[in-house]
């Protein structure tokens, strides 16, 4: 089951925690689409060692793959689709993908109302 997350939160722990909290929403956001669209080729533990190993790099790539999931999970729960992707991957190049945790969590806690329906 996916879990519904307070936006506020995820954003205020995840600068009090300096990106460590960040690492974790990653793992935990990548799970929640694996286990909404049951897709077996999603490894969340790799996005987070990609994301450690490449200093961050990876993580610019991984808002704009993972914006499309998103899409994917809005499209299979019927609600409107938003294809944020390349929003997210320009927030993300310019330092701001403290906004996108918002952004995505937001839409993925709309498929989660959705679906609980």
């Amino acid at each position: 089951m996916i879990k519904k997350r307070s936006i506020a939160e995820v954003i205020i722990l995840s600068l009090i925690t300096c990106g460590i909290y960040y690492l974790y929403w990653i793992y935990s956001f990548s799970n929640d689409i694996k286990v909404y669209l049951d897709d077996e080729t999603i490894n969340p533990g790799l996005e987070v060692l990609l994301s450690i190993v490449t200093c961050g790099i990876y993580s610019i790539y991984w808002m704009y793959k993972y914006g499309k999931y998103v899409s994917t999970c809005q499209e299979k729960a019927g609600v409107a689709i938003e294809d944020n992707a390349v929003l997210y991957l320009v927030l993300a190049i310019f330092g701001l993908s403290i906004v996108n945790v918002g952004l995505m969590q937001n839409s993925m806690n709309i498929v989660i109302d959705h679906t609980e329906v």
